[in-house]
Parts: structure tokens; C-alpha cells; sequence
């Protein structure tokens, strides 16, 4: 029997292609290159190239034919462009792009959750425990662990793991953990502000206090009225703040674990032992902020000098029309200009503040003074400082008003020894009240201020943002009008119109 030559090469190639396409299809199934993956893959190699070798003659032949070539050149061609393709893939994996086109950004993370997840010095883990998914959450961390090596996480179901669970004292499906070495943070809820305050309070070492001022009229600050400071003390507490009042009558000074003092919007004038205190304070290289009201007199005013600080008799009026924007008057000045300083650096140029009732609060102008003064707030061109609201005729009165822009707030620094003393002062203290926090960069403004006067500079952010609310009310009558309009009539002439076209046609 003679043995065809040609055939025997043949078959051999045909099997050593067939043992390189099982060597490789075992490799991505496993993930891993077993010993029987490599010799599959090594010996159909083998196989394959020996095929080749022996009918070297037979493949140059056709390889020659007119048909062979075209279908060569359009099998490079398409190996070409799957190549081409999974370059593309490899690099968007590798560098991958996403874009939020919400009008509040929310998809993409804040600039204060970045800050604080390019700062991390300690490893933190996120734990899940649930049976189902939250793809959600997935997305989240996936968000957080790109920003920063530090940030791990992991879903457990409970049932699997019971060990885990027990470990960490897990109580109910559904529970979050934030861990860093001992310490555990069990977030209320898994969005983003939550989930980065868990970071903060488990990986900062220090907790640090703020102190409000009581005693005389200023805004409460546990009540959640429109007036009130609750809102201020839930987001300092989401920051990792202590917050508590301090009466400086009876605690007889400015208490010693105060990293910051704030005097919220007095409506009576302090004691003068109790603006001494604050001076002491401050003069020993405290913190503060003071929040003082239009047509109030909180007995400050040693303090502001001895900061070349000038706190106006007058009330701020705004015309320029950017307060219809929003529907108030001309009694809320609006600010879109700010100073060069930390407070106000990731402010954008037409990023608005609020401030229902302000007065003027600028530099001295002592050049020879030992406080660095920065005014941070202008309102626009077209407002003024009014010395005369009594009248009732308010109006721009040339050489006794301040032409705009009026300056509404400043910080300022002073060193003491090897201590530098910090000082905010705004003519307004409604801005942070909880009718008017979330307004805006209202939120930002309170909140960057008080991380810059704790040195908290890190902190100092534009914050998540929620969602805006987009749901459109409709009256009963609008109501019936959008049912019989969309149920009824556009359904019904769709319908006459097919039937109308199918009766002349027919």
C-alpha cells in the first residue's frame, strides 16, 4: 500500500492545530496554565509547524493561487481590525473614561470625596453583607478603590460566611461596615456622604471639637426649623466633628477642647468679660468664627479692631436682579465674586452664596496692623451699603453709602508666638440657617470655613450633591386634560386617520 506523503503532513498540521486550539481553550476556561494545558499547547505547536515543514511545497503552492491571495488578504485584513480593536478595549480598560451629564453631576464623585481618598494613610474595607447584589454600591466602590490603592471591598453573603458575620457582629442582611484596623463605622446608608464620613471617623486619630456660643439669642442649634442650625450640626457630625453650645458665663472662659469657636448671629450684646474671653482666645491662637446680624451690636468690636477688622452700621441692598433668579428681593444680596483664599478656592465664577440680610464686614485698611486680612464675598457692581433703612425710602446716597461691590465677610490670620490664630467673620448668620444651607454654595461656604479654621485644609471641598427635584405637579384639570389628550383624542385620530385611508383605498 503506498502512503500518500502529502496526506500524512496534512493530517499532522490538522492535529497539532487541534491540540493548540484544546491547550488554549482550557486555559481560559481555568484561568490557569495547568501541565496539561502547556504539553497540549507544546505539542500541537510541534505538530503544527512539522505539518507545515512537510508539505512546505504543497502550502507554497497555495498560497500562489489567485483565490488564496484575496482570501489571505482579506484574512489579514480582518485580523487587522480585531486587532486594532482589542487594542482599543485594552486601552480604555486601562485608562478608562466616564462622563456624568447630570446637571448635579451625580454620578461622579465630589471633589471632597477625592481629596479625602488621595489623603488616606491607612487601609480601609468596606464590607457588604447580603445575599443580593447592590450593583449600585458595586459601582460606588469601584469609583472609591480607583481613586485611592488604600479603599478594598467585599460582599459577603451572611449565610456563606456566618464567621465573617460573627467577627464583626453582624446583625441583619443588608448591613454596611467601614473598617480600618480595630475600628468599625456602620453607615446609615451607603451613599456617597455617608460613606466617606465613615472613612474620615475611622481613619482620623483625632476628633475635634466645635463650639457654639449660647446665651444670647443666637441661632438654636439643635432645632431643624427654618431658622435653626440643625443642619449645620448634622453635616459637621458627617465631617467627623464634635459639636456642642458652651455658655461663657458660666464655663467662665472659652473651654480648652474648642478647636473652633462660633458665635452664630447674637441678638443681644454679650457681657464684656465674655468678648475678653474671646479676645484671650483668640490671642492664644484660637479659632473663630463670628456670624453678626444687621441692626444688632454683639459688643465685638475690640475684637474686630484688634484684627483691622470694619463691620459696618448698614445693611447690604442688591438691585442687579440676580435675586429674581431665585425669587427674593433686594434684601439678599447675592455673591458670585470671591477672594483668593482656601475657603473660596474651588468656588467656580459664577458659583453663587446667599445672604438673607448681611452688612458690610471688609478690611480695616491699616496697612501697619499684624492681622493678614483676606475679604472674601463681593456682591455685584450694582448694590450698596445702606446707612438709612429707617426711612423707608431706600436708595443710594452719595458720600454716606458704600458704593458696591460691598464686601460681606473676611478671614484673617494672625500669629501668636508659634501659634497662628485664625478669625472668620460674615455679616450674616441666616446664610447657614436650615432654610437657606442647601442654597446654593451656601453648604460649601459654612462648612469650608469651619475646616480652615480647625486646619483641616484637606476637608476644605465642594460637597456631594442630591438630586434635584425634576417631578412636574400638575392640577386636576391639567391632570384631565393630559389624560383625554393622550388617551383619548392623539389614539382616536390615529385610529379615524388609518380608517379613513384604508376606506379610499379600498
Amino acid at each position: 500500500m503506498k502512503i500518500n506523503r502529502v496526506e500524512v503532513f496534512k493530517n499532522i498540521a490538522w492535529l497539532g492545530g487541534t491540540l493548540v486550539i484544546a491547550g488554549a481553550l482550557r486555559y481560559f476556561i481555568q484561568e490557569t496554565m495547568q501541565p496539561i494545558s502547556k504539553w497540549l499547547l507544546l505539542s500541537g505547536a510541534i505538530l503544527f509547524v512539522l505539518g507545515l515543514g512537510g508539505n512546505f511545497a504543497a502550502v507554497l503552492a497555495f498560497f500562489r493561487r489567485r483565490g488564496t491571495k484575496l482570501g489571505t488578504n482579506t484574512a489579514v485584513l480582518t485580523l487587522a481590525v480585531v486587532a486594532i480593536l482589542g487594542l482599543v478595549n485594552f486601552l480604555a480598560a486601562r485608562h478608562s473614561k466616564r462622563f456624568d451629564l447630570t446637571a448635579e453631576k451625580l454620578y461622579s464623585l465630589s471633589d471632597q470625596t477625592e481629596k479625602i481618598l488621595g489623603a488616606l494613610q491607612k487601609d480601609v474595607q468596606v464590607l457588604k453583607f447580603d445575599k443580593l447584589d447592590d450593583a449600585r454600591l458595586r459601582d460606588l466602590l469601584t469609583e472609591y478603590k480607583a481613586r485611592s490603592r488604600r479603599i478594598t471591598y467585599q460582599f459577603v453573603d451572611p449565610q456563606e460566611k456566618p464567621e465573617i458575620a460573627k467577627q464583626y457582629a453582624v446583625q441583619r442582611f443588608g448591613e454596611t461596615l467601614v473598617v480600618s484596623g480595630t475600628r468599625v463605622e456602620r453607615p446609615e446608608s451607603t451613599d456617597e456622604a455617608d460613606l466617606t464620613s465613615a472613612i474620615l471617623k475611622v481613619t482620623r486619630d483625632a476628633v475635634k471639637t466645635v463650639c457654639f456660643v449660647e446665651g444670647h439669642g443666637e441661632k438654636p442649634l439643635t432645632s431643624q426649623e427654618g431658622e435653626g442650625y440643625g443642619e449645620v450640626e448634622a453635616g459637621l457630625k458627617i465631617e467627623n466633628y464634635q459639636v456642642k453650645e458652651v455658655n461663657l458665663v458660666t464655663a467662665n472662659q472659652v473651654p480648652a477642647d474648642c478647636s473652633v469657636l462660633v458665635e452664630a448671629g447674637p441678638a443681644k450684646a454679650l457681657f464684656p468679660q465674655e468678648a475678653a474671653m474671646i479676645a484671650q482666645y483668640l490671642e492664644a491662637g484660637g479659632k473663630a468664627m463670628l456670624l453678626v446680624d444687621p441692626d444688632t451690636n454683639p459688643n465685638l468690636d475690640e475684637i474686630f479692631a484688634a484684627w483691622n477688622i470694619a463691620v459696618g452700621k448698614d445693611t447690604v441692598l442688591d438691585v442687579s436682579g440676580y435675586g429674581r433668579l431665585i425669587g427674593t428681593g433686594p434684601g439678599v444680596p447675592l455673591v458670585m465674586s470671591y477672594g483668593a483664599h482656601p475657603i473660596a478656592k474651588n468656588f467656580a465664577r459664577r458659583d453663587m452664596t446667599i445672604f438673607p440680610l448681611a452688612r458690610s464686614v471688609k478690611s480695616g485698611g491699616n496697612a501697619q496692623a499684624a492681622a493678614q486680612v483676606n475679604e472674601l464675598l463681593m456682591t455685584s457692581p450694582e448694590s450698596w451699603a445702606e446707612t438709612d433703612l429707617k426711612s423707608g425710602k431706600a436708595k443710594f446716597d452719595e458720600g454716606k453709602d458704600a458704593k458696591g461691590p460691598v464686601s460681606l465677610g473676611v478671614a484673617a490670620s494672625k500669629t501668636m508666638g508659634e501659634r497662628e490664630a485664625r478669625l472668620v467673620v460674615i455679616g450674616d448668620s441666616d446664610f447657614a440657617s436650615n432654610r437657606y444651607l442647601g442654597a446654593q454654595r451656601n453648604g460649601d461656604l459654612f462648612f469650608n470655613s469651619i475646616n480652615w479654621l480647625a486646619q483641616d485644609e484637606a476637608l476644605i471641598s465642594i460637597r456631594p450633591k442630591s438630586p434635584a427635584n425634576r417631578r412636574v405637579n400638575l392640577t386636576r384639570s391639567q391632570q384631565n386634560m393630559f389624560f383625554w389628550f393622550s388617551i383619548v383624542l392623539l389614539p382616536g385620530a390615529v385610529v379615524a386617520a388609518g380608517f379613513f385611508i384604508w376606506w379610499k383605498r379600498r
